[in-house]
């Protein structure tokens, strides 16, 4: 089983709910399964990188999946022991949520922000909150719960989500923006936001 890779990045392949990376490490080239946000992240073609790999071995097929640290791949084994979870899903949810976000979901039964991620209705996004919490314990090596006044970690992608659902948008439509963001600035983003579902 390959539990990690560091080697020459080839080539990188983004679209909006995965992402590939092509690492080549002594003469070999693995193509791997990443986040859209992992894709942007990991580092500049004919660079040297690093990335975690869950090795996935199926009766027909093998597939690669990368992260950036252990925590984020933490997180995606214990999304694919709930029931119905399967690698593209797991790394849907992180693609919305990082290991810090999703555990301050799954803490705070935020069913809301589990449906922001594509393929989560609220059947789902429920039964995924309960068998998480059973599987996703704190602390995991690598992430830390940064409190903000409220004593509870926050990301600018959930302050948006939580301004536009307060402004009355369908988890659809804040769904479809989301998607687009990147930044630390809520105020920045949830601008881009209203711009994009001004348009649509």
């Amino acid at each position: 089983m390959i539990g990690s890779i560091r080697g020459l990045l080839l080539e990188r392949f983004s679209e909006a709910e995965k992402g590939e990376v092509l690492i080549e490490t002594a003469g070999i080239g693995y193509r791997i399964i990443v986040t859209p946000t992992t894709a942007v992240k990991i580092g500049e073609e004919g660079s040297e990188v690093f990335v975690y790999t869950y090795h996935l071995i199926r009766e027909a097929d093998q597939a690669l999946y990368g992260f950036l640290d252990r925590a984020e791949r933490i997180c995606f084994e214990a999304l694919l022991t709930a029931h119905g979870v399967g690698p593209s899903l797991a790394l849907a949810v992180l693609g919305v949520h990082g290991p810090n976000e999703l555990f301050q979901v799954v803490n705070n039964d935020d069913i809301s922000s589990l449906c922001l991620v594509p393929g989560v209705g609220k059947k789902t996004a429920t039964r995924l909150l309960v068998e998480l919490k059973s599987v996703l314990k704190m602390p995991i090596e690598g992430i830390s719960i940064e409190a903000d006044n409220t004593g509870i970690g926050r990301s600018a992608i959930l302050e948006v989500q939580e301004a536009l659902d307060g402004l009355g948008y369908s988890p659809e439509e804040i769904r479809s923006v989301l998607g687009d963001l990147a930044g630390d600035d809520s105020s920045v983003l949830l601008r881009e936001a209203l711009q994009k579902l001004a348009i649509a």
